[in-house]
Order: C-alpha cells, then structure tokens, then sequence
C-alpha cells in the first residue's frame, strides 16, 4: 500500500523565492553591467577609433654615387649599424686626381695671365703719358718755328717737318689711347680674384676637387645597411643605387583607417598602439601627424576605375601618420613592415581635419656634405693667394682707371 506525501507549501514558497530573488539578482548585474558599458561608451568608448591594419614605416635613404667610377671599396653590409659619415663605399680616385690636378694648374696659369693683362694696362697707361709728353714738345716746336718764320729766321721747309712731326705725335697718341682702351676693357673695374677668367678657372677648379672628394660615399644618416647591390670592381655611373640606410630612430605608424572612420580624427589627437613583436604587454604612445593625400588606391599603379559597368561599392581606406615617443621607441625598437594596432582618442577635436599649416624648418637635413663646399673655396683662395704675388698684390687689386 503506498503512502500519500503532501508537498509542504513553506518549502515551496522558500523556493520559490530563492528563484526570484536569484533571477532579480541576474538580471540586476546584466542591467549593472550594461550601465556600466553604456556609461563607458559614452564617456570614452564611442570617442576610440581603431584599426588593426596599420604597418611601421621611416625613411629609405639611398646611397647613389654622383660622378662615375669604379668601386675599390665597400664599408658596410646588409643589416650592419652605420654612423652618419662613416664611408660607405670607396671609388677608384685616380682619374679624379688627375683631373684635379689639370684644373687646379690651369686656375694658377690664369691667375698669372690676369696678372699680366694688369701689368700690360699700367705699361701702356705709362707709354700713352710719353706719347702725350712728345706730342706737347711737337708742338711747341711747330708754334715757335711759326713764330719764327714770320721774320726769315726759319725756313718754310723747318715748319713744314714740324708740322709733320706734331701730326706724327697726335696719331702715336691717338694709338697708344686705342691699345690702353682694349686692355682696359679686359680688367676694367676688377681684380685679379674677380676678374671672369679667374672666376671661371675657380669654378673648375672647385668642380675638380668636389668630384675627387665624392669618390667617397659617406652615409648621410646613422641607421642600418639594407639592400646592398653594390659590389668590388663594378662600374657605377650617377645615380646608380648601391646601398640603403634606414635610421630606425625616425619611424612612424601609417594607420589604414576606414573613410568612415575619419570624421572626428584631428592632428594632435593621442594614439595608444602595440606591435604584434612584443604584443600587447608593451604599449606605444603617439600623436597624429597628418593625413594622406588619397587613397591606396588612388596612388596604385593601376587606379580602380570606377566608371565602369561593373563597379561594387568598396570602403576605401586612407593612411593616418602617427608620431611615436622616441624614448618609448628607443627602448623597445621597431623595423620598418612591421605590423601595428592603432587606437585613436578623438575626444579633442578642435581645429580644421585638414589643416595648411607649412613647416617652419627642414623636416630632415644632414650636415654630412656641407664641408666640402667650404673646403673647395679655401684651397680655390690658397691657389689664387700664391699665384698672385706678394709685391704686386696691391697694385693688381686696384681697379683700373677710365681714360
């Protein structure tokens, strides 16, 4: 025979409010949280821009000769550490010497011929102030034998010689001014440094010696080597690519956000980024530094055509430049490809999206090359200097006098 059990009803409500309060409690916490999510978008989140398709990139430089020439040396190698002029590759030097050493004895010969037209302009100044010296003493000759006729002391056959004479003089002068003139015209109103030949030999002579000292091809930034294509013997000609140093100190992050993206992003907006290498332990601090001109594929080598038939509507995407902490990147370095994720705060946005503010200085300078300038001048001056002449320095600086 079975026993009859009746449910007690206090237990049945005890669990029946354990259930309410439970589910009170869940949906309470899922309410809880979604204020929580809602107040943080709101106060932050909806203000983050992101993308994960954002890659390092920093400046290429190539090393290209200037003159042509064979190459006798290389000082560095792919993925070697070079400093800024520190040389990179050595080419062979001896036509350039010679060529150097042509200009630099034709700027001496041309000093000293200058010097001559000088010389040659004071002589025949001095040889027109005699002919003028004769010319006087012919005619005073030619008025007192005049004078003298009158009464038969002189005969006519005298004044008629003296008449010839004083014309005789008049043309001698008359030369001797024409000779004076056309050396004239050739130092007139210079010196001997800034006379036009001598201008014109400096110029080769300085050509002559910035093309032996780029034999020598220094690095213009400190960075690493990569893709070296030169090698020992081969022939380059200007502009030829041997080398590439990429100064790892100076990269950036070009961030691919979505065209829809880019409404509320503003130069000067900070950035927090990670780079896949380290993960999301190491974290990165930048700032937006422009804007992209256009599109990937605006610059592809072959631009979409979108009036075509069959177009399909593709978000584009436009490269953002970020700035990084130069500290935070010399602690933990980056290489150039390297992938990044990018994460943008838009809440100051202020200012036009696309500002036309110009850059106050270089973005980039090297002072690598800047002494070969001065160097050249001061061996030009060094040669003019000794052909010149120490006696006659003086007199060959000063300007010739007009007629």
């Amino acid at each position: 025979m079975s026993e009859n059990r009746n449910p007690d009803p206090q237990a049945a409500a005890d669990s029946g409010s354990r259930r309410t309060v439970l589910l009170v409690a869940v949906i309470g916490a899922f309410a809880l949280a979604g204020i929580a999510f809602g107040a943080h978008w709101y106060f932050n989140g909806r203000y983050l821009v992101a993308t994960d398709n954002a890659y390092v990139g920093g400046n290429v430089v190539q090393i290209t000769p200037q003159i042509t020439g064979t190459v006798i040396g290389i000082g560095a190698d792919d993925t070697q550490f070079v400093r800024a002029g520190q040389t990179l590759v050595q080419l062979d030097k001896a036509d350039a010497d010679v060529a150097l050493q042509d200009a630099e004895s034709q700027l001496a010969r041309t000093v000293r011929g200058v010097r001559n037209l000088f010389a040659s302009s004071a002589q025949q100044q001095a040889n027109l102030e005699i002919r003028r010296s004769e010319l006087a003493k012919a005619r005073d000759d030619l008025a007192r034998r005049e004078r003298l006729s009158a009464s038969g002391a002189v005969s006519g056959e005298d004044v008629l010689h003296a008449r010839e004479a004083a014309r005789s003089a008049e043309a001698a002068v008359a030369a001797a001014e024409q000779q004076l003139a056309a050396t004239s015209a050739l130092v007139d109103r210079t010196t001997v440094q800034s006379h036009p030949d001598v201008q014109k030999a400096a110029a080769a002579a300085k050509n002559a010696y910035l093309n032996a000292a780029r034999t020598v091809l220094p690095a213009p930034v400190s960075g690493y080597v990569a893709k070296r294509n030169v090698q020992l013997g081969q022939r380059v000609s200007p502009g030829t690519p041997l080398m590439a140093v990429v100064p790892l100190d100076e990269v950036w992050v070009d961030a691919n956000f979505k065209e829809s993206q880019l409404e509320n992003i503003r130069i000067g907006q900070p950035a927090t980024l990670t780079a896949d290498i380290y993960g999301s332990k190491v974290e990165f601090h930048g700032k937006v530094a422009g804007f992209g001109a256009g599109t990937g594929a605006a610059f592809s080598l072959l631009p979409a055509q979108n009036a075509t038939g069959n177009w399909i509507k593709i978000v584009q995407r436009l490269p953002v430049r970020i700035a990084l902490d130069p500290a935070e990147l010399a602690a933990h370095p980056l290489q150039v490809g390297l992938s990044m994720q990018v994460e943008v705060d838009s809440h100051d946005r202020g200012g036009k999206r696309l500002p036309q503010a110009t850059p106050a200085a270089p973005a980039y300078k090297t002072a690598v090359f800047g002494s070969l300038d001065e160097e050249s001048d001061k061996r030009v001056q060094a040669i003019i200097g000794a052909n010149i002449g120490a006696t006659r320095h003086a007199a060959a600086a000063r300007p010739t006098k007009h007629i």
